[in-house]
C-alpha cells in the first residue's frame, strides 16, 4: 500500500545526526539534504525486513514489538512410480497484527486454520502454507511496515519461491485509492472495496469473480478503467513478494478498512484490537470472505499442472 510521498525516516534523521557530528558540519545543513535510503519504500522506517531485524539505530524486539508466524506442511514423495502433489498455494500477511488489522485473521482462515487457535484446522482438506509478520505494539505499528517489494525475510522468500501461487493480504483506506471520479463502482458512500492485484491474471480474475459473487465488491487493478488510478495498488512489480513464486506471478488483495471492519463485530473494539477480532471473526460475513478466496484458489490450482 502507498500512504504518502516518501519523507526522511527516523533512521535517516538519526544517521544524518551521526554523520554531521563526525564531520563537524552544521546539523541543519545535513538534515536539509537527508533523503530516504531507498526510493519506493513508501515512507517506511526500515528499508527491508533484514534492516528491521538487525537495526541498532532504532532497535525493535521480536516478541514485544513484532512477531513472525508461519506453517509449512510436511511433504513426502516415497514412490518411484507416481509423482507427488506438493502444496501449490501459500497465503501471506506481511503487514499483519496491528499494522494492517484483520489481515492476520484472514490469512489464517484462508489457509484453513482457526485465527484464535492456530493448532486447530477449520477444514478437513485444502490446508495451505502461510507466513505472517505481525505488529504487536499498543501504538506506532505503522513504523514496522516494510514494503512488499522489500520483503526479504528468509522464510517468507523461501515459501514464496517454493509455491506456484501466493495470495498476499493487505489493508488500505478507500480514500487512498483515487478511484475514478465520479467513482465507477462502488460509490464512495459505501467504501467497502477489495482491489485485486498481482501478475497472475487467472488468479486475479478468479478472486474478482468469487468475491463479487459472494457480495464483496472487488475490482481488478489491471482493468483498463482502473489501471491508471490503481497502479500503486496493483502488485505489478516482479519484486513484490506475491510475485516471487515458482511461476513468477501471484495475487494480492488490498482490502479497505471499511471492508475489513465489516468482517468482524459491530463495535469499534471488535476490530481495533486483536482480542476483539479473535472474539468476533466467526460470523457469516467473515466466513463468506474466506470461502470466496478459497474457491478462487481452488479454481487456479485446478488448471495448474505440476511438472
Amino acid at each position: 500500500m502507498t500512504l504518502e510521498p516518501p519523507k526522511a525516516s527516523r533512521r535517516t534523521v538519526l544517521t544524518a545526526f551521526a554523520a554531521a557530528a563526525a564531520a563537524g558540519a552544521p546539523l541543519v545543513g545535513q538534515l536539509a539534504t537527508a533523503a530516504p535510503a531507498y526510493a519506493g519504500t513508501e515512507n517506511d522506517t526500515y528499508v527491508s525486513n533484514t534492516d528491521l531485524y538487525t537495526s541498532t539505530a532504532d532497535p525493535v524486539k521480536e516478541g514485544t514489538d513484532y512477531g513472525r508466524r508461519y506453517r509449512r506442511h510436511e511433504q513426502l514423495d516415497r514412490y518411484l512410480s507416481k509423482p507427488s502433489s506438493p502444496p501449490r498455494t501459500a497465503v501471506m500477511a506481511i503487514h499483519g497484527g496491528q499494522i494492517e488489522r484483520g489481515t492476520s485473521e484472514l490469512c489464517l482462515a484462508i489457509a484453513g486454520y482457526n485465527p484464535a487457535d492456530v493448532e486447530s484446522a477449520l477444514v478437513t482438506e485444502g490446508l495451505y502454507d502461510y507466513w505472517m509478520f505481525e505488529g504487536m505494539r499498543s501504538e506506532n505499528n505503522r513504523a514496522l511496515h516494510v514494503s512488499s517489494v522489500n520483503c526479504d525475510d528468509h522464510v517468507a522468500v523461501g515459501i514464496a519461491a517454493s509455491h506456484l501461487n501466493v495470495l498476499s493480504l493487505h489493508g488500505c483506506q478507500y480514500g487512498q485509492l483515487g478511484m475514478p471520479e465520479p467513482a465507477i463502482w462502488p460509490s464512495v458512500a459505501d467504501p467497502k472495496l477489495v482491489v485485486v492485484g498481482g501478475l497472475n491474471q487467472v488468479f486475479r480474475e478468479a478472486l474478482v469473480k468469487e468475491l463479487n459473487t459472494a457480495g464483496f465488491p472487488a475490482v481488478d487493478a489491471f482493468a483498463p478503467e482502473y489501471a491508471q488510478n490503481l497502479k500503486d495498488y496493483a502488485g505489478g512489480l516482479t519484486k513484490n513478494i506475491c510475485n516471487r513464486t515458482a511461476t513468477g506471478a501471484g495475487a494480492q488483495l488490498e482490502i479497505t478498512e471499511d471492508m475489513r471492519r465489516s468482517l468482524f463485530g459491530p463495535e469499534p473494539t471488535d476490530f481495533d484490537w486483536k482480542s476483539g477480532r479473535l472474539a468476533t471473526w466467526n460470523n457469516p460475513r467473515f466466513l463468506g470472505f474466506r470461502d470466496a478466496c478459497r474457491r478462487a484458489i481452488a479454481t487456479v490450482e485446478t488448471g495448474q499442472v505440476i511438472l
